[in-house]
């Protein structure tokens, strides 16, 4: 994706630039033959060349420098990054064994109220069958007194 501006790994690899020349041999033979005109010339040609090949050695000095630099800026984004994520765990496990102990209490409490609720559960269990119990020996059918108690409510009456 050359034109979105993001490289592929292979893209970031160092490209490096090389001159050569066009200018081929025999040429140069005639011209050196031919007089101070074509020598200043050839002389001209070299210095061009000459400049053209220290541009490119210092564009791809430029580029390995670029190269070193986005690596040892990745480096440090690196650590940072992972420094970071450390400190934030960390302060995440904090937070949880805060809200670990605030829930143990509340669990323990709510054990305790539970125990109580249980407990008062079995009294009122017990004070209803004392009722019932109350409630059954108010209730006896007149036809079931005996005599004896018949006679005794007599004697109290009088």
């Amino acid at each position: 994706e050359t034109g979105t501006g993001s490289w592929t790994r292979s893209q970031r690899s160092i490209v490096s630039c090389t001159f050569r020349s066009q200018v081929s041999s025999p040429s140069i033979a005639t011209s050196r033959k031919s007089g101070p005109y074509f020598s200043s010339l050839d002389s001209s040609i070299d210095i061009l060349k000459k400049r053209a090949q220290d541009l490119i050695e210092n564009i791809n000095e430029s580029r390995q420098k670029d190269h070193a630099l986005m690596t040892n800026f990745r480096d440090s984004l690196k650590i940072k990054v992972s420094d970071l994520t450390e400190k934030l765990e960390e302060r995440m496990y904090q937070i949880y064994n805060h809200h670990n102990k605030i829930i143990q209490e509340k669990l323990q409490e709510f054990t305790q109220k539970m125990a109580k609720i249980s407990h008062l559960e079995t009294e009122l269990k017990q004070v209803c069958h004392s009722v019932e119990t109350v409630y059954k020996d108010l209730c006896i059918q007149p036809e079931a007194i005996t005599a004896e108690e018949e006679q005794t409510h007599r004697d109290g009456e009088s």
